[in-house]
């Protein structure tokens, strides 16, 4: 069986009769078609080439524009988000300050409260 299968291998790598010569030539030959193709592409003084630039300038000076107006837009986002929590902080201070406004006069008023009972129940005593 081993013998089968080593004359299936021969058969396989004998599939092309190449010699070393012929994979040089073919190699060289490749190497030439690619020279030439691009050899065949137009140059930098064409004017397909000028005109293509000029696309690529075009496209790069608009990605530049939309880039700069999506940073403005997010910095204007930014300066209303700020703008809207300090106006929210503001209100919260102001707030807290009426509420403590609110505590002190209560405060107050139940000391006044208190005082007076005091000053009753002294005066029912004399």
């Amino acid at each position: 069986m081993s013998a089968v299968i080593s004359t299936k291998r021969i058969e396989m790598n004998s599939f092309k009769n190449t010699d070393f010569a012929d994979r040089l030539r073919a190699s060289a030959n490749a190497k030439k078609a690619m020279v030439e193709k691009i050899r065949a592409q137009p140059g930098v003084n064409d004017p397909a080439f000028a005109e293509r630039e000029a696309a690529r300038q075009a496209i790069r000076i608009a990605r530049d524009a939309r880039a700069a107006e999506r940073k403005a837009a997010l910095a204007a986002q930014q300066a209303a988000a700020e703008a809207e929590r300090a106006s929210r902080e503001a209100s919260e201070a102001l707030e807290a300050a009426e509420q403590t406004a609110r505590e002190v006069a209560l405060e107050a008023e139940r000391k006044a409260s208190r005082d007076a009972r005091y000053a009753a129940r002294k005066a029912r005593k004399r």
